[in-house]
This record gives C-alpha cells, structure tokens and sequence, in this order.
C-alpha cells in the first residue's frame, strides 16, 4: 500500500507503532454523517502529548487498514446507528464494535467492519478499539448538521478527549497559527469548515 501524504509507513521513524489513532469517519455533504470530522476538525486545534495521530477517514474504507494497523489504541469519531433518539451518545468498545454482523451501527459499518476484521485476521488490530459518535436523526443530502445532533458536537468532543486523557495523552490548545496536525485521507482531501 503506497504512502498517504505527511504520513510516515508503519514503523515510523522510531520503528515503533503509533501510540494513538483518532480517525474521523463520515460524509461531510451527507448531513449527521458528517459528525466525526466535524469533531475530527476541533481536535484538530490541540496537541497532545504523547502525540497522538489524527486522520480525516472520510468514507475510504479499505484505506484506512494501514492507520488501524499502526496504533496500539485506535479511536473512530462517527455517527452511529443505534436506534437511539436523535444526538444521543453512543460509545462502543471492543467486541462491541460488531465486525461480522449484517446490522449496520454506522453508515460507514460495512468498511469499518471489513477492514477491523482483517486486521484482527492478521494478527494486526490495535490493543484497544473505541468508537465514539452521536445517534444521528438526518443522513441526507446537505452540509449541515441537524440541530439535535450539531447541539451535541462540544460533548461528542469532550468525551473524544477525556478518552485520550484516560489513556496517557495530555491536551494543550495549539497556537492559532499553527498547521493542524492532520494527516489527509487518500487523495488529500480535508474535513469541510462547519
């Protein structure tokens, strides 16, 4: 699998694997899909130490292999279908990220859902895997997100860096003009502005 932009290969320049991956999963011009980049894009404004590796999954499925691959604990920010009222906290962990159901949690399952299964095939998948999202209650053709679910962004937010807290990271914000440390999807594109 060929190199992603600003990305370094599996080892790294340290031979080690990244400690910690957040990737943003969704479809910004999908509505509530959109909700794991629109937090991917705030966490995008802090630094963490030890660093941690954040990544604008979008809807590229099989290409995000090599990121789950390459963290000990891997984090997805995404809207998940739980049957839930709309803008509902949702957080799975481990088996309870279904890898061989036919039931979508997410709209993004089916990829998500492969490309854990083959990691965990090849003896591959990170120590630890969370999702994070929100119930979503629009996935429909639009750039915005419905009021229920976009009023849940901060805590959508919050839970995501409490999470990084609780496994080592610390938090600063990160100078206005800093670069965010982000590293694009295949065929670099980057989460929309909200």
């Amino acid at each position: 699998m060929g190199e992603l932009p600003g990305h370094q290969g599996a080892a790294g320049a340290s031979g080690a694997r990244h400690q910690t991956v957040v990737i943003g999963i969704g479809n910004p011009l999908m509505g509530d899909d959109g909700i794991g980049l629109a937090a991917l894009q705030r966490i995008q404004a802090l630094e963490f130490v030890p660093y941690v590796e954040r990544v604008d999954g979008g809807t590229w499925g099989m290409n995000l292999l090599q990121f789950v691959e390459e963290s000990r604990r891997l984090l997805v920010l995404d809207a998940i279908e739980a049957g839930l009222e709309p803008g509902s906290p949702v957080t799975l962990e481990g088996d309870e990220i279904p890898r061989f159901l036919s039931t979508k949690l997410s709209p993004h399952q089916i990829e998500l859902r492969e490309v854990l299964a083959l990691a965990e095939l090849r003896g591959t998948l990170p120590e630890e895997v969370v999702a994070i999202g929100i119930q979503p209650g629009r996935v429909e053709m639009s750039e915005r997100l419905s009021p229920a679910v976009e009023a849940r962004l901060d805590d959508l937010v919050e839970r995501c860096v409490e999470r990084l807290l609780s496994w080592g990271h610390r938090a600063t914000p990160l100078p206005a003009t800093a670069p965010p440390p982000h590293t694009p999807a295949p065929g670099g594109r980057r989460p929309l502005p909200w």
